[in-house]
């Protein structure tokens, strides 16, 4: 995959995609007309084209790599631009390269030759098989035939990771120059089944993540909260879920600088086996809307840097 990087002030879907078929990033900023805001949303785990040398070195067919997808989260979020916000979402799949984890949390044991030292070999994403380079999709499935050259995730975090995050923090940025702070909306998607088929009991619609009161000021999550149970969703926070690493690098809320993390039940808007939008993914896409628009709508001075 090339290292390239769309950036359109046209509605995501679907003509950005194909403006660079080898791009790894797409950026949507705010639409002509449209009042900008300093509001950034974050799809890191909605991506879907497949390297056909990764493909080649997985045991998994297709299918199977797709289970690790946040599927079409990006575009349940779609209407951000049109909000005046800037939607960041990354093109290459979280199977091959994971941007919500640090450049270098790794699994030794994937590897055939030894890892360097500033490498993060034991931190409980790398233990869950879950790191920077997964070793499992989110079934438990084993992903490789082999292992791989570290060479290889040198590879994939410069030509995906590291574009992803520079487009992130630019626009991030843009919005911190444009209006003395910002707030990022990371968006995640939960399956509704615990490993092994069983049902979460009582998991919610929606789960929230500030780090716990850490990544952002409480009016950020309660605004959201808020909206979201007005309109009839089960909100959690911070359980199971309380934010990954792009909430945790990229919140600072006493610099001005919010994140917030949200993870929705995948059962609400599409077909979890089929992998396939269902008859409520249109009135989550309007909920999620209204969202984008309470967040975007925040009055600035209350959410600027601390003196």
């Amino acid at each position: 995959m090339s290292i390239a990087t769309i950036v359109t002030a046209e509605p995501p879907f679907p003509s950005a995609d194909r403006a660079d078929e080898q791009a790894v990033v797409a950026v949507a900023g705010p639409q002509p007309g449209a009042a900008t805001r300093p509001l950034v949303l974050s799809s890191p785990h909605s991506g879907a084209t497949y390297p056909p040398a990764f493909l080649r070195q997985s045991r998994l067919d297709p299918v199977s790599l797709r289970r690790s997808e946040d599927c079409f989260v990006d575009r349940l979020f779609a209407s951000a631009p049109r909000r005046g916000a800037t939607l960041v979402r990354a093109l290459f799949p979280r199977a091959y390269v994971d941007p919500n984890r640090e450049p270098y949390e790794l699994d030794p044991a994937m590897f055939r030759d030894n890892l360097p030292a500033f490498a993060n070999t034991r931190s409980l994403r790398v233990l869950g098989g879950l790191g920077t380079i997964a070793r499992v999709v989110a079934d438990g499935a084993e992903i490789y035939r082999e292992k791989l050259a570290f060479a290889e995730a040198e590879a994939r975090i410069a030509e995906c990771y590291r574009p992803y995050h520079a487009a992130l923090a630019e626009a991030i940025g843009s919005a911190e120059r444009g209006h003395g702070m910002a707030i990022l909306l990371d968006c995640h998607s939960m399956p509704s089944l615990a490993n092994g088929g069983e049902e979460h009991k009582g998991r919610p619609d929606i789960v929230l993540g500030d780090r716990f009161g850490m990544s952002c000021a409480a009016v950020v999550i309660e605004t959201a909260e808020r909206l979201l149970r007005t309109r009839g969703y089960r909100v959690g926070r911070n359980d199971p879920y309380a934010g990954g690493y792009i909430t945790h690098h990229y919140g600072r809320p006493r610099r001005g600088r919010h994140a917030l993390q949200i993870e929705i039940n995948r059962a609400l808007y599409m077909d979890e086996t089929r992998l396939e939008p269902n008859r409520g993914f249109a009135q989550v896409q309007a909920d999620l809307d209204a969202l984008i628009e309470a967040l975007a709508g925040l009055p600035e001075t209350d959410l600027k840097a601390a003196p």
